[in-house]
């Protein structure tokens, strides 16, 4: 079935930004996020990875026999001079508190791919921002849910004007998280924002720009109080056309059968809905799926889902990234100043969230 405004659905992009020619990647950090997604989406994508640093040097040892990384280096030291040698792309995947430390030891002008948080508080932002600057870094965050492929073809059919003027957006999760995968988050005092809806607010931002202000309430749940926050609720202020909200919960622990993860996008003149199905019984996951319907259609229809989140999706944080390095006026979407008022967004609903809500006057008089 056609879609509007495409000749056909094959018309639709789905391509992630990828360079020509990629450059050699040195990875400083080698933790779960790097062994179960960075290197299997290099090795999708043929970005060649020639060395890694890990500070436990076993996790290191591992994931370079696993992914037959060719070099292990035993210091920091040691692996930046071997990136600066080998004109290497350095993938900083580290407790995000570390990352400006690390920055400052890499050389100037590097390639810098930084996984998110971009730091733990704005003031951490806005270090790693200067650093970046001073340091004439060409350098990205990996925030990478705006890159997933079906995210991209809904961009796509955004931008053609198929459903018309965006004028709201729901994102809503409910489900359990299995947060012992993650024990480093157990004494922090930011969680659930800074290490997941900050995902949804980043993609939120790539399709509809930055938001005026921010309402949030973010917070614990009785059956978890080890951690910070699971709960979330965000309203994005886009003006008085555009509604935009985001609805957390990762405490439903009722069985599977009515858990959420989608992402509802209207327009005046159709609709699209996308299923996040990665957060479907985490890490197990469901199926993707996009559908999308006009006034002009009057049925909802499914389109391909070709790659989903993890772990195609981070192609082309680091693809954008080596494009930008071979063509500076590329726009690349991933670059640490626009991460960084993903950033501010985060940090207004951090500071929302302490505020409270207004307060109810039930006076009589």
């Amino acid at each position: 079935m056609a879609v509007d405004n495409v000749k056909s659905i094959e018309e639709l992009n789905y391509r992630p930004e990828m360079p020509k020619h990629p450059r050699p990647i040195v990875s400083i950090g080698t933790g779960g996020i790097v062994r179960g997604s960075h290197y299997p989406a290099y090795k999708l994508a043929g970005y060649p990875v020639i060395a890694c640093y890990d500070a436990n040097g076993e996790n290191a040892e591992k994931a370079a026999e696993e992914f037959g990384v060719p070099k292990v280096c035993d210091t920091l030291d040691e692996l930046v001079e071997y990136g600066q040698e080998s004109g290497a792309v350095f993938d900083v995947a580290i407790p995000a508190n570390f990352t400006r430390e690390i920055l400052e030891q890499l050389p100037d002008g590097a390639g810098v791919l930084m996984q998110k948080p971009m730091g733990e508080c704005i003031e951490e932002a806005r270090a790693i921002l200067d650093t970046c600057h001073h340091k004439n870094f060409t350098a990205g965050v990996n925030f990478q849910l705006r890159q997933a492929p079906y995210m991209i073809a809904v961009r796509d059919l955004i931008d053609k004007g198929t459903i018309g003027e965006i004028v709201d957006i729901d994102h809503r999760l409910v489900g359990a998280q299995p947060w012992n995968l993650w024990p480093f988050l157990f004494p922090k005092d930011r969680v659930e924002i800074n290490y997941h809806s900050i995902h949804y607010i980043d993609n939120i931002r790539s399709l509809v720009g930055d938001p005026q202000g921010v309402c949030c309430k973010t917070m614990q749940h009785p059956k978890m109080r080890e951690l910070a926050q699971t709960r979330t609720s965000i309203i994005l202020d886009y003006g008085s056309d555009l509604r935009v909200n985001l609805h957390i919960n990762f405490n439903h622990d009722y069985a599977k059968k009515y858990q959420e993860s989608t992402l509802k996008i209207e327009g005046l003149k159709g609709a699209i809905r996308v299923k996040l199905g990665l957060m479907y019984d985490y890490p197990e996951g469901e199926p993707d799926e996009v559908e999308y319907v006009t006034y002009e259609s009057g049925e909802w229809t499914k389109l391909p889902v070709r790659g989903s989140w993890f772990n195609e999706a981070f192609i082309g944080t680091m693809g954008g990234l080596m494009k930008k390095l071979d063509d500076p006026s590329y726009e690349y979407m991933n670059s640490v100043e626009d991460a960084f008022h993903t950033m501010c967004v985060v940090e207004a609903c951090y500071e929302s969230s302490e505020q409270g809500g207004m307060p109810v006057d039930y006076s009589e008089k």
